[in-house]
């Protein structure tokens, strides 16, 4: 068990030894100090669980001196000592925060009933904070989730840009997070409290997506019964999220520009100019230069709203990200579950095996099915197996002994041989994933491929 640290802060020498003396003996680790000073020098370097504090210290022996420098331990609970049995000094630095008050001479049994209880009770809230922590959702640029360089770079890019009003333009294949990038530029800018409106611009039909973004009056067309906001005036003052812009019909690019240009548009049969103030991100997975040189996007919209670009990578160039994903993504299981999940070491390298082809959305998705089928809240081979009949385990291939009469070197040439090739054929001849799989340099996988003349 974890041995809790008392800070014993007293001017007489012989208590201290005492008290600090009968507390090790309590199996507390003890320090002491002879004066406030020489205490807020203790904390830099022993971090207390709990301060005992004596009332009357020097150099001016002002109980009201003490209490004002309970603010400098920082939350810790403080017990206060005195050898005045003062009931108005007990009251005033209970309410000044101290946790309680003991006279002396000091009982050693009713001392150990209130350290006990203090130290407990802050023991439970630390633990408690640190669930909280550990369960809570990731915020900030947090919320795009992984280690791998190219993750950090993202990250370290919205942090830089989000406070700004400029465009961003998000590129990237399909499930690789370019929303989740997205709704965080949005949540880290002065315009957080605002509307953050998302609209898919290939979900909705060409010709119902302008009435969509614009709005229409009453009157407009059949069935318009009453005036309609549109997306656009929705998210006045907060950010319009652009999905698959790539997807826009032209002539829907040519009235969306006017917007970005002048900040004004036209309800659908309306003659009274809107004035709006947006922040516009949108997102593609279609390379928007390709369709500009095709005539099927227009290259004055492509740079209005290619402010900046941020550009999202396949899980498959950074699969040293997917087991910080799989655990962030049972955390929200577990919390939405009420129950525990766990993969085991064998389940993790099956995930961490695949190429994901629809990227964190595949593998999220992947999870949460065989989290499903998990019935002892420990995930493994037999689970995934359940809904993946032709997975092979992932030790099969190694821990087979052919009846061979190959010297071990020749055993292990072919072994290797055999691993590169299946690595080589799952990364798609990327040398630098394939040797990732392999747990290997690349260095080293390339000296291996001209060794053997592969």
């Amino acid at each position: 068990m974890t041995q809790h640290k008392i800070l014993l802060v007293d001017d007489e020498p012989a208590f201290r030894e005492l008290a600090s003396r009968w507390l090790a003996n309590q199996d507390y680790h003890v320090k002491t100090a002879g004066s406030l000073e020489d205490a807020r020098h203790a904390l830099a370097s022993f971090d207390a669980d709990l301060v005992l504090l004596d009332l009357s210290m020097p150099p001016h022996f002002d109980p009201q001196i003490t209490l004002d420098s309970m603010a400098d331990f920082d939350g810790r609970p403080v017990i206060i000592i005195t050898g005045h049995a003062d009931r108005d000094l007990a009251l005033k630095a209970v309410a000044l925060g101290a946790w309680d008050f003991i006279a002396k001479p000091i009982d050693p049994d009713m001392l150990a009933v209130v350290v006990r209880r203090a130290i407990t009770k802050t023991t439970l809230e630390r633990e408690l904070n640190q669930l909280k922590q550990s369960t809570k959702q990731p915020e900030g640029a947090a919320a795009y989730i992984g280690h791998s360089a190219s993750t950090q770079k993202v990250r370290a890019l919205v942090e830089r840009i989000a406070p700004t009003d400029v465009r961003v333009l998000v590129t990237g294949p399909s499930g690789t997070g370019k929303e989740v990038i997205s709704k965080t530029l949005h949540d880290l800018s002065h315009r957080a409290v605002k509307p953050f409106v998302s609209v898919h611009c290939g979900a909705i039909p060409a010709d119902l997506l302008e009435s969509e973004l614009f709005g229409y009056v009453k009157g407009a067309f059949t069935g318009a019964e009453k005036d309609k906001a549109g997306l656009l005036s929705l998210a006045d003052g907060g950010t319009l999220f652009l999905d698959e812009i790539g997807e826009m019909p032209l002539a829907m690019q040519v009235k969306l520009l006017r917007v970005l240009q002048e900040g004004t548009f036209f309800p659908v049969g309306g003659r009274e100019q809107k004035h709006i103030d947006i922040r516009v991100i949108s997102a593609t997975n279609a390379n928007l230069l390709e369709k500009v040189h095709e005539g099927s996007f227009r290259e004055d919209l492509y740079y209005r709203i290619k402010g900046v670009n941020i550009e999202t990578q396949s899980l498959a160039e950074r699969l040293e990200d997917v087991p910080v994903l799989l655990q962030a993504f049972l955390s929200r299981l577990q919390n939405q579950q009420d129950k525990k999940l766990q993969l085991s070491s064998e389940a993790v390298q099956w995930f961490r095996d695949q190429t994901w082809p629809g990227n964190v959305r595949e593998l999220k998705n992947a999870l949460e099915s065989v989290a499903s089928i998990c019935p002892q809240g420990q995930i493994t081979m037999e689970d995934i197996q359940l809904l993946y009949p032709n997975v092979q385990r992932t030790n099969q291939t190694v821990n087979r002994f052919p009846d061979t009469e190959e010297t071990l070197d020749e055993q292990v040439k072919a072994l290797e041989i055999r691993l590169i090739h299946h690595a080589l054929e799952k990364s798609q001849g990327n040398r630098t994933q394939a040797a990732k799989q392999l747990g290997i340099s690349r260095q080293g996988l390339i000296k291996k491929i001209e060794r053997y003349g592969l």
